[in-house]
């Protein structure tokens, strides 16, 4: 693919520059708790407008039903990429029509302007073609080129992300090629020892990448929610802790294969429990109690891995030359429940592997717990994209961009 040196390099001063970019950021009412992705899509913008380029951003935040919402609007995502940019950023406050048009048209060189949330309009996702052509043509109307950098996207086949680029001079930002980059060494460049860590509520959410990660990686630690299901497909009492009961046949497959195939699986030997949810608004203390894996109380609920879980992950870690993570080892949003996560993240760090944090709550973790991204190999911004792409599927907004 075409990436955005290159048409840097062939001058994009007076040029509208259509950039899909991944807004999709946390907000508490109108106040954004984590900007990573807006500071993802940073470099990408930056260089466009410094060339001259007449940038027009848009980002999909949430899941709107096809119709304007104002608890999604992007307005707040605009005014935080004005206040990284330094610079004023006009706001349209629909996607395609005559506030989209109008402040597009009003653009200067080197201008930015954010346009309204595109699942507003219901053509954007639709699964019908010609419904989701149809809006593409009228996104294309406001460009001149297209720029694809919101790797948090690249697995939907929607409008701005699939039909977009074929209607317009196409290319990867700074974020999308960095992005593919890292994923082929985790797939076709890896070097080894490699060990995957894999976190999260749901089991089922990994299937997919724990079927193609069985023919790559050496060593598979799981942690989170999703442990409850292999602790069961075990024959363990996991009291009323996260459970997808159904998950449980394929989840022994796995676990047969992995020792056909020498690939090492690694679960908790403790885990923190308690009869009840943490409030994570509050942060009240919780009180939870640590008992072993395998004799979790019945009417007890499993939050996060243990101290001896902590210390057996980080000597699995200790000699990696690769490590992908993706999906926290508890309810990190509870100091109470934090612990596991933390020593995950930590224990990258004191590793000399090339680290991997595949997206996702992993990436906001990382964030909360106050550990300085740059000491990490590469934070993804695409949970899902990321995976996707591990499990070895086409990713419909890459492939949009290919030549």
């Amino acid at each position: 693919m075409k990436t955005i040196d290159e048409l840097l390099a062939g001058g994009v001063a007076g040029k509208r520059v259509f950039v899909r970019a991944d807004l999709n950021v946390p907000l508490d009412g109108t106040t954004i708790t984590d900007d990573g992705r807006i500071r993802a899509v940073l470099p990408t913008v930056k260089a466009l407008a410094d060339a001259g380029a007449r940038v027009v951003v848009a980002s999909h935040l949430g899941r709107p039903k096809g119709t304007p919402d104002p608890a999604f609007s992007l307005a707040p995502a605009a005014t935080r990429l004005g206040e990284l940019l330094g610079a004023d950023v006009r706001f349209a406050t629909d996607t395609v029509g005559e506030s989209a048009r109008a402040t597009v048209a009003e653009l200067t060189d080197g201008q930015v302007a954010v346009v309204e949330n595109l699942r507003f309009n219901a053509g954007e996702t639709a699964k019908d073609d010609a419904e989701r052509a149809a809006f593409a043509d009228r996104l294309a109307e406001l460009a001149d080129v297209y720029v694809g950098d919101g790797f948090g996207a690249v697995h939907r086949k929607h409008a701005s992300v699939y039909d977009l680029p074929g209607k317009l001079p196409h290319y990867a930002g700074h974020l999308i090629a960095t992005e593919v980059g890292v994923l082929k060494k985790l797939t076709d460049e890896v070097e080894r020892p490699y060990v995957v860590v894999l976190g999260g509520a749901k089991v089922s959410d990994k299937l997919g990448v724990i079927d193609h990660l069985l023919e790559k990686a050496d060593r598979i630690l799981i942690g989170g929610g999703m442990a409850y299901t292999f602790l069961k497909a075990q024959g363990h009492e996991v009291g009323i802790s996260l459970l997808q009961e159904d998950q449980v046949p394929a989840v022994k497959e796995y676990m047969k294969r992995a020792e056909e195939r020498g690939v090492e699986f690694v679960f908790p030997v403790d885990v923190l429990v308690s009869a009840e949810f943490p409030d994570l608004k509050t942060k009240a203390p919780a009180h939870p109690t640590t008992v072993a894996a395998t004799a979790i109380p019945a009417d007890q609920e499993g939050l996060d891995i243990g101290p001896e879980t902590r210390k057996l992950y980080a000597s699995k870690l200790a000699d990696a030359a690769t490590v992908f993570w993706n999906g926290p080892m508890g309810v990190f949003e509870h100091p109470d429940y934090a612990e596991g996560t933390k020593a995950v993240a930590q224990a990258l760090l004191d590793s000399p592997a090339f680290t991997v944090v595949g997206g996702g709550d992993s990436a906001a973790a990382v964030r909360l717990l106050g550990f300085d991204e740059k000491a990490f190999g590469h934070i993804s911004t695409g949970g899902g994209a990321s995976l996707e792409y591990l499990e070895g599927k086409t990713l419909p907004g890459l492939a949009a961009l290919e030549d």
